[in-house]
């Protein structure tokens, strides 16, 4: 089946993006067609790049050339040092990508590393991150981030807070939202027909009955039954300390978390360059590198890009199965 280019988004300029962004064009050139919505007075200069008006000309241009959609910034690039003059045009480039998603011009979005502080100071930009703001964008409300390799897929059902709150903010309904959401994500961007759930439990050895914790038996195990009743394939709530090794993660399609590190560090550990952050629950396929800006490497040459290409192929993978 043949699908779409893919928009890639610069995020900071000021970061490694525009660097890995030429890397990866130079790996995959028209094996997966994409194009990058920048400056072109900010990008590096270590490849070919054609200017488009338009993404149907992606595929006459991608095999010689890194196609780049033009969008001015009002401050040149500074490796290193994001300057507030230029976060209103980093917003913009997302909102015109979702644009282009959104009206099927593009078959998905891949989203470079934003730095959520200069958006902030610049922008006075309101969200958390990258992925509320393409959930307002988008117009839905619950969405969730999971990380996905060759190796693993896991999903974190809280995120981004403190490990002191992850107990009272891992409710039932969020539980319960996060698999539904994760679940339908895998049979319509992943064509998996009867994704396999396994879902981690909170405390130590599941909570061992009580004696460790309350919250997998009191909490969790009814939230998990009540799907099951509903047709899931649901495993657990299990010990997490003993489903991430290699016969474990056969028996599952996805590994359900309750916190960020839980669901980060395996991954991570098992394929840290070539993990890819996914939002599934959004009306648009959008992927991005698991990493950050790094600005201390910016403009170096050093940046690592296959974290990039495996969002990129990813993102053309689940375009097919859409």
């Amino acid at each position: 089946m043949t699908v779409g280019p893919i928009a890639l988004t610069c995020g900071e300029p000021a970061g490694i993006g525009l660097e890995i962004a030429e890397k990866a064009w130079d790996a995959l050139r028209a094996d997966i067609p994409f194009f990058l919505i920048a400056d072109p007075d900010h990008l590096p200069g270590t490849v070919p790049v054609q200017l488009i008006d338009d993404p149907t000309e992606v595929s006459a241009v991608s095999a010689s050339a890194l196609p780049v959609f033009p969008h001015p910034f009002a401050a040149p690039r500074t490796p290193g040092n994001a300057v507030a003059e230029n976060a209103e045009s980093v917003v913009d480039v997302i909102a015109h990508a979702v644009d282009l998603v959104m009206s099927d011009q593009v078959s998905a979005i891949c989203t470079l590393p934003i730095h959520k502080k200069a958006l902030k100071d610049g922008a006075d930009f309101p969200y958390p991150g990258h992925t509320e703001y393409l959930a307002d964008l988008g117009g839905v409300d619950n969405v969730v981030m999971m990380l996905a390799s060759d190796l693993l897929r896991v999903v974190p059902t809280t995120i981004h807070i403190p490990i002191a709150d992850v107990p009272n903010a891992l409710t039932p309904e969020l539980l319960q939202t996060t698999i539904r959401i994760t679940a339908q994500g895998l049979k319509t961007q992943f064509g998996i027909a009867a994704p396999r759930i396994a879902v981690a439990g909170l405390n130590p050895h599941a909570g061992e009955g009580g004696a460790m914790g309350h919250e997998d038996a009191t909490v969790i195990a009814p939230a998990l039954d009540q799907l099951r009743a509903e047709g899931f394939d649901i495993a657990g709530p299990l010990p997490a300390d003993t489903m991430f090794h290699p016969a474990a993660r056969a028996r599952y399609d996805v590994a359900i978390c309750a916190y960020h590190d839980q669901a980060l560090i395996p991954i991570k550990t098992l394929d840290f360059d070539g993990g890819v952050n996914v939002t599934l629950g959004l009306p648009f396929i959008r992927t991005s590198p698991d990493h950050g800006t790094a600005f201390d490497i910016a403009g170096t040459g050093q940046a690592n890009p296959s974290s990039t290409i495996a969002a990129l192929r990813l993102a053309a993978k689940m375009a097919q199965s859409a």
